[in-house]
């Protein structure tokens, strides 16, 4: 079945397939995010030991000179001009008229050069592997690394965009009519919002064409990932899931994903754990199995082969993370990919059906993530991949934990993302850090705020569920830090484990150099911001 294809792919490699159509600082290198939007974080941690290095010297961020020592003196100038514009409301109400305007008057040529030395210069780091490598190169010499991240959208009208959109995410069954949607409302389509672009102002949004197209993108990070692999011994590249394939896709196996949770939360409430910290849920196995058997899913004798010591252990509980290894591969119940209508007591199916072509997109779009996660493994440069809107993010997020446990076995090379302004970040960084730990692979994440919360807002008031955003900023600072602590003080008991941190106050961000050393104990909170270096932004 499609699910089953969703893991497999991923565990066990990929199938033969056709080719898919100022002076610097001497000091230790540390590891820098490319930004445009609100405060990135970076965590990671791994039982494999590794070198352990120096802690790196405390820095004043109020020390101007030591925070830019890495920017010439044209290029603070070129900042301020440029930020101050970029603040201007009449500039930006008029962008498009006095672009078009300028470039008349300057012709194409001086156009361009203008907005290389300006917008685009502070923007962007260059256009290709050649023009970029200055750049890197002057920043490494200060001690400072890169995140490559590609940057280009087409440039669709909003209604290129919806019907672009509209024709992605819905299933060919769909659009024929001769089937009813069984996803529920946050995960189908919804034309008024067909243009993902709309409200989003800080990430880059790709809309599905075609394969070839996807194939496009693939061949676009794989570029981003050598770049970044020849400039240092330690980079980072960045990469989008919606880039890689049809959305459909992402779209059912997001609503899959959140029935069979919901579900668990169900049993929850009938054995009176309901409000319990997602790791702190764990439901007596006698009880469900009787529940899950009453509702008609399995025979009783089916049930009982699910839950068995080899699976779940000794401890006559089961916790989430029991729960949600259940829908992969490793047990029968993935045949059964149904769970019940707790309104009509009906059971339904998790998945709508797929056509052939279907299958095989979603195959070329797993492909793609295996191939890519490959290729950084062999230039040794760690793959992030980006988090998106919150109908897509459930499914980004598992195909992400899919790699994590194929490649992150020595080290972390695959970084989730995780959006803290979301209502259940919590639970989702700290089920994922104990899976780590269960299975014995290397953690790797990247805490941000999140870019999409005024459309998240507006989409879910417009079609009717509860909106996934914490209600005010105050919840989402208290989050973020939250989740964060939650990290340190992981790595905090683990000896051999290490940390990259960045902090963001309301004004700037900045970013740690990289922390590699080991924890002994102490105050892991005041060695991660010792080991803060400086301002530093690569555009």
């Amino acid at each position: 079945m499609a699910l089953r294809c969703i893991v497999s792919v991923l565990r066990f490699g990929t199938p033969r397939v056709a080719p898919l159509s100022t002076a610097p600082v001497a000091r230790e290198q540390p590891v820098a995010r490319e930004q445009s939007a609100a405060g990135r974080e970076a965590t990671s941690g791994c039982r494999a030991a590794e070198g352990a290095r120096p802690p790196l010297p405390v820095v004043d961020f109020g020390n101007t000179q030591e925070a830019y020592r890495s920017r010439r003196s044209w290029e603070l100038a070129r900042s301020l001009l440029v930020l101050r514009l970029c603040a201007s409301p009449a500039l930006l109400a008029h962008h498009e008229q006095l672009l078009h305007l300028t470039r008349r008057l300057l012709g194409q040529s001086l156009f361009d050069k203008l907005m290389k030395m300006t917008f685009y210069g502070q923007f962007v780091a260059g256009e290709d592997q050649e023009s970029i490598r200055p750049l890197i190169q002057h920043n490494r010499a200060f001690g400072v690394g890169s995140i490559l991240d590609y940057g280009v959208e087409e440039d669709l009208s909003p209604q290129e965009a919806e019907h672009k959109e509209m024709e992605s995410c819905t299933s060919a069954v769909e659009r024929e009519g001769s089937g009813t949607s069984k996803r529920e409302k946050q995960y189908q389509a919804h034309r008024a919002f067909g243009d993902r672009r709309d409200g989003v102002i800080s990430a880059r949004t790709y809309f599905y064409a075609n394969e070839a197209k996807c194939d496009s993108h693939m061949e676009t990070f794989l570029r981003c990932i050598e770049a970044s692999g020849r400039a240092s011994d330690d980079g980072f590249s960045a990469i989008k899931l919606t880039a890689l394939g049809r959305p459909q896709f992402l779209l059912q196996f997001s609503d899959v994903l959140t029935k069979w949770r919901r579900f668990f939360h169900q049993m929850a409430a009938e054995q009176g754990k309901a409000g319990l910290a997602a790791m702190d849920m764990k439901l007596e196995v006698a009880v469900l199995q009787e529940s899950v058997a009453k509702m008609g899913i399995a025979s009783r004798t089916e049930i009982e082969s699910w839950f068995t010591a080899e699976t779940l252990g000794v401890s006559g509980t089961l916790d989430l993370l029991d729960w949600s290894s259940l829908i992969d591969s490793r047990t029968e119940l993935s045949k059964h990919l149904v769970v019940p209508n707790m309104q009509t007591g009906q059971l339904e199916p998790l998945l709508s059906q797929f056509t052939e072509e279907e299958e095989r997109q979603m195959t070329r779009m797993l492909q793609r993530m295996d191939i890519l996660a490959k290729k950084a493994t062999e230039v040794g440069v760690r793959l992030m991949v980006d988090a998106e809107q919150t109908y897509f993010q459930p499914a980004i997020s598992r195909l992400t934990l899919e790699m994590q446990r194929k490649f992150n076995i020595e080290k972390p090379l695959i970084f989730n993302t995780y959006q803290c302004y979301l209502k259940d970040a919590y639970d989702n960084i700290t089920l994922d850090v104990e899976l780590a730990r269960r299975e014995g692979w290397c953690f790797g994440a990247k805490l941000v705020r999140g870019a999409y919360m005024a459309q998240e807002r507006a989409r879910a008031a417009e079609i009717g569920y509860e909106d996934p955003i914490n209600p005010t900023y105050e919840a989402t600072h208290a989050m973020y830090h939250r989740c964060l602590s939650y990290v340190l003080e992981e790595l905090k008991h683990n000896a051999k484990a290490k940390v990259m941190v960045a902090s963001h106050n309301e004004d700037t961000v900045r970013f740690t150099l990289r922390s590699s050393c080991s924890y002994q104990g102490g105050d892991v909170s005041a060695e991660a911001t010792s080991a803060t270096q400086a301002e530093y932004r690569l555009w």
